[in-house]
C-alpha cells in the first residue's frame, strides 16, 4: 500500500456521494475511510451500503473508522484509535485479510503492540496542526523515519497534510498520507487534479 488515503468527511451525503465518485475514478486513492461524526448510528449503516457500491465499482479498499460492529456487519476492515477497540477482537470478529489500521500518535511502542498483535498498518499523527483534530498535538516528521527504521509494514501519516506540505513526509518514510480537507474542501470540479497531484507527489524521484 502506497498513496493516498482519503477519509470522509460531514458533507451531506449527496454531495459526499459526488466528491467520493470523482475521486475514486481517478484510480489513485489507496484507501477510503467512513469517518462521520455527525451522522446518527441508524444512518451510519445506509451511508456505509451507498460508499461501498462506490469502492466495489472501483475497487478500492472500504474501512470503517473506529466501529468493529458496523465494520463486521458489512465485512468491512477497520480503523481504531488507541480507545476504540483491539485489533485482537477485530481480528476475531472481521473477515480474514481485511484492513486492521491503527492510531499510534507518536508512539513507538504503542506501533510495536499493534505490529504485534496483526496491525495491516500503523498510523502517526498530527504531523501538523489540524481543523478535523483540534486537539491533536503536531508531532512533526522525526517519528516518520524512527518507524520506517524499525517495521516493514505501511506506515501512515495523518493530520493537516496537503500536496504542498507533504513532500518531506513522504520522503521521511509515510507509505500512506491520510487526508480529509485537502480534498473533500474542494469543489467537485477540483478534486481530481487535487488526487492527481499527490500521485505526482508520491511518484516523484525524490519520494521513490
Amino acid at each position: 500500500m502506497r498513496g493516498l488515503y482519503l477519509i470522509t468527511n460531514d458533507d451531506p451525503i449527496e454531495q459526499l456521494l459526488l466528491k467520493l465518485d470523482t475521486a475514486l475514478a481517478t484510480g489513485h486513492i489507496q484507501i477510503l475511510q467512513y469517518r462521520r461524526k455527525k451522522t446518527p448510528f441508524a444512518m451510519q449503516p445506509i451511508e456505509v451500503a451507498e460508499i461501498q457500491k462506490l469502492c466495489d465499482r472501483y475497487r478500492v479498499p472500504f474501512i470503517i473508522n473506529d466501529n468493529i460492529a458496523l465494520a463486521a456487519e458489512f465485512g468491512l476492515g477497520v480503523h481504531l484509535g488507541q480507545t476504540d477497540g483491539e485489533i485482537i477482537d477485530a481480528k476475531a470478529q472481521l473477515p480474514a485479510g481485511v484492513i486492521i489500521g491503527k492510531t499510534c500518535s507518536n508512539s513507538l511502542e504503542f506501533a510495536e503492540k499493534a505490529v504485534h498483535d496483526g496491525a495491516t498498518y500503523v498510523a502517526f499523527g498530527a504531523i501538523y496542526s489540524t481543523l478535523t483534530k483540534p486537539s491533536a498535538g503536531c508531532i512533526g516528521v522525526d517519528i516518520l523515519k524512527q518507524a520506517r527504521q524499525r517495521f516493514t509494514l505501511p506506515i501512515c501519516a495523518i493530520g493537516g497534510l496537503t500536496v504542498e506540505n507533504s513532500q518531506n513526509v513522504i520522503h521521511a518514510g509515510a507509505d500512506l498520507c491520510a487526508v480529509v480537507s485537502d480534498i473533500l474542501a474542494q469543489d467537485v470540479c477540483d478534486i481530481a487534479t487535487r488526487v492527481n497531484a499527490w500521485a505526482n507527489l508520491f511518484n516523484s524521484k525524490h519520494n521513490k
